[in-house]
């Protein structure tokens, strides 16, 4: 990551992690978080718990999946109960998504952020800052 951008700042929310490699049903196992396995929830699109606590109103899940350039990213979702069904948001930048998170639980953003920093450290991928619009 770039210099003095960390986590719960501003800037942060502009971090994207993209893999080197896209999930799919053979690798899915190797990308546990928590004792949790991710799931495909709809084609090329992968989903897992990243944070749930019974006494907590606030999900928060990884989204893996494949953008425009067809890279594929890290992303999350807020999982949110509407009419009695259990759906996800829109997909997040990862930053935001992880900054959504440190607003929740510092230590708990922390170790997420140290889950995708290892698969990092393991060559399987990178964080990029996006620019644009707002």
């Amino acid at each position: 990551m770039e210099d003095g951008i960390q986590l719960g700042n501003e800037a942060f929310n502009k971090m994207l992690f993209i893999l080197n490699s896209e999930i799919t049903e053979k690798n899915h196992r190797y990308y546990k978080y928590d004792d949790e396995e991710m799931q495909e929830i709809a084609e090329d699109v992968w989903a897992m718990p990243a944070f749930m606590k019974e006494d907590v109103d606030f999900t928060l899940f990884f989204i893996i999946t494949k953008i425009s350039t067809g890279e594929t990213t890290v992303a999350f979702s807020k999982g949110e109960l509407s009419d009695g069904d259990f759906q996800l948001s829109q997909p997040f930048l990862t930053g935001e998504g992880l900054n959504m998170l440190y607003q929740h639980s510092q230590k708990d953003a922390e170790k997420v952020l140290h889950f995708i920093n290892q698969i990092s450290k393991a060559n399987e991928g990178q964080w990029r800052m996006v620019e644009g619009e707002e």
